[in-house]
């Protein structure tokens, strides 16, 4: 198992980060679905007590992904494989996420997030036990600097570049992050904490699938 330790500091509260987050996910699942063999399926939805991070919603949906695979090779698969199941815990600013796919029974990728006030400073927010620590990766996410694939950029999206109308934030410098700091109180900031643990037990090709599905996912 790869476990990494994302930080991914936000021009914005919490509580606006939770907003953008509801629109996001409508977003995702619109995207997913267009045409046969796609789509979102919400197998349940419900609150629950005494859960991940106290009082929550659980949702358990299925992503039908045939749209995302050449038809030749979807042509030959069993359909087991043409679907991610994903279980999710939202007590916000909490929230845990895992994927699965029936068809691999020895895969998984287990999410647990946690949405704080600050530039992403905190020594240790999921109270990981020095052995767990040290076998865990840190990657801190700089949404102006860090590089993003020609294929995925849209200039419209671009914190450097985008201005807010509503909020007359923007547009970000590379040292945003340091800026914020500098002034505390003047803007909102806040860090999303992602505990991201990544497990592909066959033998011969864990490292590099568990790498990949971290570098590329």
């Amino acid at each position: 198992m790869l476990i990494k330790e994302y930080r991914i500091p936000l021009p914005m509260s919490v509580e606006e980060y939770r907003i953008a987050q509801l629109y996001m996910i409508q977003k995702k699942s619109r995207e997913e679905t267009c045409g046969e063999g796609s789509g979102v399926e919400i197998l349940e939805n419900r609150p629950y007590m005494d859960g991940p991070g106290g009082n929550g919603q659980y949702t358990h949906k299925v992503y039908h992904i045939g749209m995302h695979i050449p038809s030749w090779f979807r042509s030959i698969l069993p359909k087991a494989a043409l679907r991610v199941e994903e279980e999710s815990w939202n007590a916000y600013p909490y929230t845990r996420t895992r994927y699965t796919c029936p068809f691999v029974e020895k895969f998984s990728i287990d999410i647990e997030t946690y949405y704080k006030s600050d530039p992403g400073e905190h020594g240790n927010v999921f109270n990981l036990s020095p052995a767990d620590k040290r076998q865990t990766i840190l990657d801190p996410i700089d949404i102006v600097k860090d590089p993003i694939p020609p294929h995925e950029y849209k200039a419209e999206e671009d914190p450097r570049l985008y201005k807010s109308v509503k909020t007359k934030r923007g547009p970000l410098s590379e040292d945003w992050i340091q800026e914020y700091k500098n002034n505390p109180g003047k803007y909102p900031i806040m860090c999303a904490y992602k505990l991201c643990k990544v497990e592909f037990r066959y033998w011969g090709m864990q490292s590099k699938i568990e790498r990949f599905i971290h570098d590329v996912g």
